[in-house]
């Protein structure tokens, strides 16, 4: 801040100079001290002078006591989760209430390397909404896959050193840091060097193992299902991020943990949200909602969405509303029910009644399409040999990325087959790798997923985000992975070799060049023609979970490229089981 901005800030703090602007007659929460305070809001510069009886400004807004809070925060996001661009991730997030998001951009890293990154960066100063980067810490998430990228300690020190990110994203390979890997050690050490914080992912980890992983240095953690987690990480000086987001639905249990003595380590967070939710049920507003149904106090609520938020993030010039801190805003007028009327970032109305008003200008996005490459796919490698008439599938957990490891009866054909029974939940599996033309292919099962005819297919395979494709037969699956080819990643539906339903995300294969209303839409058809024609249950997202089946670093059982992965042993294990 130059000298002169700053004795404007202070002369019109102290009532000496008019603000730019005045909201008058306002109930503004105290995050602080959990109170309400009435009085002016005055603003100058982007910032807040100040919150007194009276303030004199050059434009004055008559709030009629109406309440203002500080902007929301979210300290974990993956924009790519949303389908959209980071400049529409902003449109749809800001009216909202969101002035400020932690994203991880490990999703399109894990396809194009930094080169990802950098799209990200140059996408996100397109937008008001302040999108903050973390670094990607598990490119590729595990060394039983194959990703479109390996990104080492080394490599993230360019970005670290010229302030590109803010710090370490989830380190999900939470058995590398508990033992010690000299390659986790280097990563983790170069943040620390640098007072840069670090983000946690450790499912169900627990007693000693537990230890390890704070005493590293990792400072949260999103991935709490049970209040039992919930308790150990605070415990243990972390902070819990309470996760609302599109399937992975932790909030409500997560709230029956939070006491008036532990709430100021708890964060609100989404972590996954499609755009179609958050045009639906908002954001970090929904999250707020639903906590003041599970009877937490209205500001509690909002303080786990500001100020614990950036206290944890590390954000010191925001998180409240007080003097010399950055002027993002929120106005509502129901405390009990707070739906979001204007949003101010850095002292500027940027959206109202829902609507976003600055014009949204977009990056070119040239340089991160083009990323399918199958060359060497053939519809054989979806044969599934099985030595016995047991195998391990993996079972579906409605709302969760978690999943049980299932051991059912198959039938086989006269070659030792898996045969499809449509009296049977469980479908064949794929996974395609799609980034280096390995020809790498893994099959496996899927139970409680709820298909019945035909096929699914997605590029988007979390983390490392190759083919993934389930279906009732290999003709319908094989036409789903060249459908996927032929659009350059995204989401199709087969019935009897067809596509019936198709969303194209060109943008490495993760994200649309369309406005989340149009993303939106094209999801809500694809889920009616998955459940309707397919069969797949309503007790799943037929998107998101299916592309969760590949996430090797969350339990229970999940598949890769390379295998079948025990996600707690941290090993491959067959899809046969001896009789």
């Amino acid at each position: 801040m130059k000298k002169q901005a700053l004795k404007q800030l202070i002369d019109v703090a102290a009532g000496r100079e008019p603000a730019d602007l005045v909201l008058k007659n306002a109930q503004v929460i105290d995050v602080y001290q959990g109170e309400i305070i009435k009085g002016d809001v005055a603003l100058v510069g982007g910032k807040i002078a100040g919150v007194a009886d009276t303030y004199q400004g050059k434009e004055v807004v008559d709030l009629k006591g109406k309440y203002v809070a500080p902007g929301f925060i979210d300290p974990h996001i993956h924009v790519e989760s949303s389908y959209v661009t980071p400049e529409e991730f902003g449109r749809l997030l800001v009216p909202h209430g969101t002035t400020t998001v932690l994203a991880d951009p490990h999703e399109i890293v894990n396809v194009l390397g930094l080169k990802g990154l950098d799209y990200m960066l140059a996408a996100a100063k397109e937008t008001v909404l302040d999108i903050r980067y973390m670094m990607p810490s598990c490119v590729p998430a595990t060394n039983m896959e194959n990703a479109g990228a390996v990104v080492e300690a080394a490599d993230m020190l360019p970005a670290f050193d010229q302030g590109e990110v803010d710090g370490l994203a989830e380190f999900m390979n939470f058995p590398g840091v508990i033992h010690g890997d000299e390659a986790v050690l280097d990563k983790l050490l170069a943040a620390k060097e640098r007072d840069m914080r670090i983000d946690g992912h450790s499912p169900m980890v627990f007693a000693k193992e537990l230890n390890a992983y704070a005493a590293a240095g990792i400072s949260n953690d999103h991935e709490c299902s049970t209040v039992a987690e919930l308790k150990d990480r605070i415990s243990r000086g972390m902070y819990v991020f309470l996760r609302e987001g599109s399937v992975t639905q932790n909030l409500r249990t997560l709230l029956k943990g939070v006491t008036p003595m532990n709430y100021q380590r708890c964060v609100l967070s989404a972590d996954d949200l499609q755009a179609k939710t958050i045009l639906e049920t908002g954001h970090l507003d929904n999250s707020i909602r639903i906590s003041i149904e599970e009877g937490v106090s209205p500001i509690q609520a909002i303080q786990m969405a500001t100020i614990n938020a950036a206290q944890c993030c590390q954000l010191t010039d925001r998180g409240a509303v007080a003097p010399g801190l950055r002027a993002d805003l929120v106005l509502f007028s129901d405390l009990s029910k707070p739906e979001i009327e204007a949003t101010y970032i850095a002292g500027q109305r940027v959206a109202e009644t829902g609507s976003y008003i600055p014009e949204v200008k977009r990056v070119a996005t040239k340089n991160v399409q083009s990323s399918v490459h199958i060359d060497a796919f053939n519809q054989e490698q979806l044969g599934l040999t099985l030595t016995s008439t047991k195998a391990r599938a993996i079972q579906v957990i409605p709302q969760e990325a978690l999943t049980n490891e299932a051991i059912v009866n198959v039938q086989r054909d006269a070659n030792d087959q898996f045969v499809f029974d449509p009296q049977q939940d469980v479908t064949k599996i794929a996974v395609v790798e799609r980034h280096h033309n390995t020809g790498n292919v893994f099959v496996g099962l899927l139970k409680d997923y709820g298909l019945k005819k035909g096929a699914i297919g997605l590029s988007i395979a979390h983390d490392s985000h190759n083919l993934i494709v389930t279906g009732a037969n290999d003709d319908d699956m094989a036409a789903a992975i060249a459908a996927l080819k032929e659009q350059e990643g995204g989401v199709v539906l087969i019935e009897a070799g067809n596509v019936i339903g198709r969303m194209a995300l060109p943008i490495a294969g993760l994200m649309s060049d369309l406005s989340g209303e149009e993303v939106a839409k094209q999801e809500a058809e694809i889920n009616r023609l998955a459940r309707e024609v397919l069969g797949v249950s309503e007790k799943v997202d037929p998107i998101m979970t299916l592309g969760f089946m590949s996430l090797a670093v969350i339990p229970n059982l999940k598949i890769t490229d390379i295998g079948l992965v025990d996600v707690s042993k941290f090993e491959l294990v067959p899809v046969s089981v001896a009789e």
